[in-house]
């Protein structure tokens, strides 16, 4: 029987249709076979690197190291801050920690209040997941045994050992270094260096106040790393420390200051509240800056409690305050050699005389003075600080000569000292009138005898003051003061590289002359600012300046008496040696009483510790008195005396 051609042409068909179609999905399986060899070429063969990295980054991972903070040293190498070993417990959080049972246990090996519990729960959860927060931080060699020891009833805390600041002369130099501590939400920004991962580190610390804040970035240096393993979960299993980085210390820094004389002015002061600030009269090398009282800057590096925090920001003498830029005041009788000045620029004979009888009436009303001098000249009112001399001499030459001569001296301005919280104080004149008081824009007469003796509006800090000596003593140059003497080696320019004072140099010595004077026969006399150094003697000025208004008939109670926050402060400036300058100072004592009594001994003692430090000085003072040459009539011996004398 034959087949039908139409069944036959159906298979034909259907067989035709099955080899396209088997060919089609051959295809598409030989293509997708070569995609797939081609890619398994790529990752294996061109990218195998990359992924090797990546393999090696789940394995490992790099964890940021501080780097050593920039040491700070005085202008002779002294340490004044750097970095000590830091024995501290971290504890990274993962989901199965459980905090609560870990301070716990963390409490009974570690002396740990309850407020710095809580404070430490609060910082573990606000901490990223794995983010190290130290827990215990400078502890000692037998707490950092004893936590060993047990660390297994510790799970997730990791001992570790970093580095702290340390200040080795701590209130000495307070308020000039500054201190670091712990960084806060407001420190971190979204860019700029303070954005940087580093940050977040348990051990990191930025500058807070002074020069550890001023030049924070340079003392920072730059992190480095440490190469860890860790597991799936991301705990540390090893460190391999072939793949660490090492991290750039930060860069030292050396100030002008001298630790010696730092020292000196804070056994000094003792428990006085004030400042004293030293120049190199010859330089602008600025040797002392302090303010007391102080506090101890290691205190906020470790982290100060509330109480101990509460009760340094609440004592009446406030330590935390800097009283040598950020504190203000009267600068007193210091400011009559300003309007002396200014008077002789405009002319006045400095033979001129008014007469004190210790009250003068003028404007209708009396104005006071201590005791009745007499009649002075211009040099004997210095010398004796006489108000009503100054009050009569002011009048006659009005404020703006006053402010000129004094802003040309450096008060009532800012200084480039690289410390933050530098306060300008003010020198007034009549366009400051207009500015200040549009309701009363005039300057009126009786505001000009104030400003004579250095009350009224003017207000000055005690590096202003030095300054003002320091320009006096040298003369001829407008000094800047110089705190910073190089940062990594690099010598900033000095503060003798200033314009010439534009003042006529007689008119200069003049005041130079009236300064002496204070010493030797005027208001320091009878030993207030002696040296005891032989032929080195100290010029100087004292100020006593008001810390409030007297009422009616207690003039005569000014100065020391009454209770502490209601007397007057003392001022005392100098500059020494007299014939041949080279230190200049001021000395402040808050509500002191008279500077005689008060400044000008302390002035003494920390000025002669300056002097007794440089070698031509010492010279000076050691050198024996010359040998008187024999002539022949007198090369034969004496006579004996007739009787024993």
């Amino acid at each position: 029987m034959s087949r039908s051609p139409l069944l036959l042409d159906d298979v034909n068909e259907r067989q035709g249709i099955f080899r396209r179609r088997a060919f089609l999905l051959g295809g598409v399986a030989g293509v997708g076979l070569a995609a797939l060899g081609g890619r398994l070429a790529q990752l294996q063969l061109v990218e195998s690197g990359r992924y090797r990295l990546l393999s090696e980054h789940n394995q490992f991972e790099f964890v940021l190291t501080p780097p050593p903070r920039g040491v700070i040293f005085d202008r002779d190498g002294v340490v004044l801050a750097s970095n000590r070993p830091d024995f501290r417990l971290l504890l990274a959080k993962d989901e199965t920690t459980d905090v609560d049972q870990v301070l716990n246990n963390l409490a009974q090996l570690v002396e740990i209040d309850e407020p710095r519990l809580r404070r430490l729960r609060a910082e573990i959860d606000a901490a990223p997941r794995r983010s190290p927060v130290a827990l215990v931080e400078d502890m000692t060699w037998e707490e950092f045994s004893r936590v060993n020891v047990r660390a297994p009833e510790l799970p997730g805390v990791t001992a570790d050992m970093g580095e702290v600041r340390v200040y080795p002369f701590s209130a000495a130099f307070a308020h000039v270094v500054g201190y670091v501590a712990k960084v806060s939400a407001k420190d971190i920004t979204k860019d700029g260096p303070n954005s940087e991962p580093i940050l977040l580190n348990p051990g990191f610390r930025i500058g807070k106040q002074g020069l550890e804040k001023s030049y924070d970035l340079d003392l920072r240096g730059k992190p480095g790393a440490r190469k860890i393993e860790v597991d799936v979960k991301g705990r540390v299993l090893r460190h391999d420390p072939r793949g660490d980085l090492p991290p750039t210390p930060g860069a030292p820094i050396q100030l002008t200051l001298d630790s010696d004389i730092q020292n000196r002015a804070m056994e000094v002061f003792g428990t006085d509240s004030g400042a004293a600030v030293m120049m190199d009269c010859r330089s602008g090398d600025v040797l002392c800056m302090f303010s007391a009282p102080s506090f101890d800057a290691n205190a906020f590096v470790r982290g100060m409690s509330g109480p101990d925090y509460k009760a340094l920001a609440e004592y009446d003498r406030k330590p935390l305050f800097n009283k040598a830029l950020t504190a203000t005041y009267p600068p007193g009788s210091t400011f009559k050699t300003m309007v002396a000045l200014a008077a002789l620029e405009k002319g006045v004979d400095p033979s001129r005389t008014y007469t004190c009888n210790k009250h003068w009436y003028w404007g209708g009303r009396p104005w006071g003075c201590d005791q009745a001098h007499g009649t002075l000249d211009m040099h004997s009112a210095i010398a004796k600080s006489c108000d009503i001399y100054f009050y009569q001499l002011a009048l006659s030459i009005g404020p703006d000569p006053i402010a000129k001569v004094a802003r040309a001296f450096g008060l009532g301005e800012i200084h480039d000292i690289d410390i933050p919280g530098q306060k300008p104080g003010l020198i007034p004149d009549t366009a400051y009138k207009r500015r200040a008081f549009p309701k009363d824009p005039v300057w009126h007469a009786g505001e000009t005898p104030s400003m004579g003796i250095g009350q009224g509006y003017v207000s000055v800090n005690a590096l202003q003051l030095c300054i003002q000596c320091a320009r006096l003593a040298n003369g001829k140059v407008a000094l800047e003061p110089r705190l910073i003497h190089s940062i990594g080696g690099v010598i900033r320019p000095s503060g003798a590289q200033a314009p010439n004072l534009p003042f006529d140099p007689a008119h200069i010595a003049f005041i130079q002359s009236a300064m002496a004077a204070v010493v030797t026969s005027g208001t320091a006399a009878g030993g207030h600012a002696e040296l005891g150094l032989g032929p080195i003697k100290m010029a100087g000025k004292t100020g006593t300046a008001q810390s409030h208004n007297y009422t009616a008939g207690s003039r005569g109670q000014h100065g020391s008496q009454g209770a502490w926050a209601t007397r007057d402060h003392a001022w005392f400036i100098a500059f020494a040696p007299y014939d041949d300058p080279r230190y200049a100072m001021s000395v402040l004592v808050e509500h002191g009483g008279m500077g005689a009594d008060a400044s000008a001994p302390k002035a003494a003692q920390i000025m002669r510790v300056a002097l007794l430090k440089d070698p031509q000085i010492r010279a000076r003072i050691t050198q024996p008195p010359p040998v008187p040459v024999a002539t022949p009539d007198k090369a034969a011996a004496p006579p004996a005396p007739d009787a024993t004398t």
